[in-house]
């Protein structure tokens, strides 16, 4: 281990944590195409060790088949579905879990190894205590979901779906800062407070832009108002106010309505952060990744069309949630930029103005 900018370093830990958040980036996207398949409630029990191993003959098939056959979604929506269309559902949501315990195992052995040999710089010893047990809730959270649809819904609920979703973001946003934290070192310089506002703002709305997503995808949003830029030919959407507060969760035209808002949103502010990063021609990659926010916005803005006005068929939207995560990386790691910027930012002349918000 190296000491660099003031503190410790290991770039064997930070390739580890990036890893693991790669296999969280693999994980949302199989999240949404398990939910897009409609698999998620094909296995209606929590066993976090036994239930590693898939059905292994036909009496299992036949009982987690039975198990599936109660619920109200197989009653109401799939009834009549045959034994090997079961299986087609079921080892999505299958692999979904497996990917999850693998994920935990992938941080929390590679975890106590880099521990025994001191490995884990010790600043960020408790953030990764912290990860882990983020993990662990993470799995309590899926199931938790899972129940809201075993007895009085066909689905789950579109909140319950955003909290797991939302969580599952947290922990990749947490795994890409340590790791760059740990690659990079310590280091007090002071940053530039204006700019680090406005990157820290352009984090938490496109965080909330995700949840928004999370509803929409809950609520199955996506497959009603498929017309743009208009919603059924207006611009407000028929709203069911007679739900109260829980319509800005559940009802359809709503939550989709939020989430475009949002996203126009994001589009201007996140191409006047890049503007103005051009305008005054940051040092130390500022001006590079103010740019690379911009470009994954309107990319993802444009796929995120494209999606809909097709009624988000199974690839366009696992495409489109692998593009959110990717924003949200893009993002994090602007911010961590901006905070680890040199105080020779502050120089006389327009660059010393900093970003105003």
């Amino acid at each position: 281990m190296k000491r660099f900018g003031g503190g410790e370093q290991s770039r064997a830990v930070a390739i580890w944590l990036w890893a693991v958040a790669a296999l969280v980036f693999a994980m949302v996207v199989v999240g949404g195409v398990t939910r897009l398949t409609g698999s998620g409630l094909s296995i209606t029990e929590w066993k976090p060790i036994m239930g590693a191993l898939p059905p292994m003959n036909a009496a299992e098939w036949n009982e987690v088949f039975e198990k599936y056959r109660a619920i109200p979604q197989y009653q109401l929506v799939n009834a009549g579905m045959s034994l090997n269309e079961f299986k087609g559902i079921f080892f999505w949501e299958w692999f979904h879990r497996l990917l999850g315990r693998l994920i935990g195992a992938a941080f929390a052995l590679p975890f106590v190894v880099f521990l025994l040999m001191r490995k884990v710089p010790r600043r960020l010893i408790g953030r990764c205590v912290v990860l882990l047990g983020l993990g662990g809730l993470q799995g309590l959270i899926g199931w938790w979901m899972v129940t809201s649809g075993l007895s009085e819904r066909v689905d789950v609920a579109p909140e319950r779906l955003a909290t797991h979703l939302g969580l599952a973001l947290l922990i990749f946003m947490g795994l890409i800062w340590t790791g760059l934290e740990a690659w990079n070192g310590e280091n007090h310089s002071r940053h530039p407070a204006g700019w680090s506002r406005a990157a820290g703002i352009l984090l938490g709305a496109v965080f909330f832009q995700c949840l928004l997503g999370g509803l929409v995808a809950g609520a199955k949003a996506g497959f009603v108002y498929t017309d743009w830029p208009l919603m059924s030919g207006g611009f407000f959407p028929p709203a069911d106010w007679g739900k109260g507060a829980l319509a800005f969760l559940h009802d359809q035209a709503l939550v989709q309505f939020n989430h475009r808002m949002v996203a126009y949103a994001l589009l201007i502010g996140g191409t006047i952060y890049a503007v103005q990063a051009w305008r005054w021609r940051l040092a130390e990659g500022l001006g590079v990744s103010a740019f690379a926010v911009a470009a994954v916005l309107w990319l993802q803005a444009i796929l995120g069309i494209v999606t809909l006005i097709h009624a988000v068929p199974l690839w366009l939207g696992a495409l489109h949630q692998a593009g959110a995560a990717l924003v949200l990386a893009v993002v994090t790691v602007n911010l961590w930029l901006v905070r680890r910027s040199q105080a020779r930012l502050f120089v006389s002349g327009p660059r010393s103005r900093g970003f105003s918000v």
